[in-house]
């Protein structure tokens, strides 16, 4: 059984937050096994391009130089323009076409920065979207960062969202999400659940909304106690890697900073918590193609025809599951399953 089939999927991914790179400066980066440099033009607007110049291969964001709109090549002065074009050779009167830097296409929304990626240089094929709390600081609190790096491929960590039932054996939460839907349009995935959230004053009664926009983005919506929205992203570094970032906001509870700081603090708390406690299983786990599951597992079938589609290379899996076919011993009745153990009907 191998530890993962899946080669680097295809899409947008955040490389950054905005505030990472400043105007005029440079960034070496690392993702989809490629070198590649992040960079800041003097108006602001922000850049991916391949790392090495098509000249003689020196490294743009080690010591390259932001000069107006272009960046130049720290080796021999060599400019290039945000499209990769080559603008001037210093001591030449000649330009050279054929020395182009491949440009990723990119969009700068959210306070985050996304790079599209695809093996076989295929345009974008959807869109980044606008989420509107972490645009509105009248009303929400000033974001804030969680940085992670797992030696697990994406879909490990994506496969997550649909298994409700880990939260009680690996978080050790008395309560578990109950899946109400999931479903899927093209690139994008829907998931609605229930959620009861433990406070000092009794249970209340939650939701817990996400959608996820192909496999480098997610949104996730959290009611019930206190409007709370996460974006979860996903980057590979390479096929085994990959850098999971979280961007948070809370619904301001008035003018009183210190109130919404901690009430935003306790909340990341937790998620980073669970994070650490998932990322050792993530990064010693196996991928089962098909797997046996209980009846009241999640919609692991749906999840992974979905997240087929982001793969240019098929990945060999099938798309189905061993079904229970046993019973629990007539002591175990007491509850259903669902209620004692876990989660979703699997589909």
């Amino acid at each position: 059984m191998a530890r993962s089939p899946f080669p680097v999927p295809y899409g947008w991914f955040c490389i950054g937050w905005s505030e990472d790179v400043a105007v005029g400066e440079t960034k070496p980066l690392q993702y989809f096994g490629q070198h590649i440099v992040l960079w800041r033009d003097e108006e602001g607007a922000s850049h991916v391009q391949d790392a090495f110049c098509p000249h003689l291969g020196a490294h743009l964001g080690h010591g390259g130089k932001v000069l107006g709109c272009e960046i130049a090549c720290p080796f021999h002065g060599w400019r290039f323009d945000e499209d990769g074009n080559n603008t001037l050779i210093p001591y030449s009167s000649r330009t050279n076409a054929k020395g182009k830097v491949k440009t990723y296409p990119s969009v700068e929304v959210n306070g985050l920065i996304f790079a599209w990626y695809h093996p076989d240089h295929v345009e974008p094929m959807w869109e980044v979207p606008v989420v509107p709390e972490f645009n509105d600081p009248d009303n929400f609190t000033e974001p804030v960062h969680r940085i992670f790096q797992v030696a697990a491929p994406w879909q490990e960590l994506a496969e997550n969202g649909v298994d409700a039932a880990h939260f009680r054996y690996v978080h050790n939460t008395e309560e578990v999400p109950e899946l109400v839907e999931y479903t899927t349009t093209g690139p994008i995935a829907n998931m609605k659940s229930k959620q009861l959230f433990p406070t000092p004053r009794g249970v209340v009664e939650g939701y817990i909304n996400s959608d996820s926009f192909g496999p480098g983005l997610s949104v996730v919506h959290f009611g019930g106690i206190i409007d709370t929205v996460l974006m979860g992203t996903n980057v590979p570094v390479d096929e085994n890697h990959c850098e999971m970032r979280f961007t948070f906001t809370v619904r301001k509870l008035g003018d009183d900073a210190a109130l919404n700081s901690s009430v935003g603090a306790a909340f990341v708390d937790e998620v980073t918590r669970q994070v650490r406690e998932d990322k050792p299983i993530w990064e010693n786990k196996a991928f089962v193609p098909r797997p046996a599951l209980a009846d009241t597992d999640g919609p692991f079938t749906k999840f992974r025809r979905w997240a087929s589609q982001f793969y240019t290379t098929p990945v060999e899996a099938p798309l189905d599951f061993y079904p229970p076919d046993g019973s629990y011993p007539a002591e175990e009745l007491g509850k259903s399953a669902s209620q004692k153990y876990g989660s979703a009907p699997i589909a």
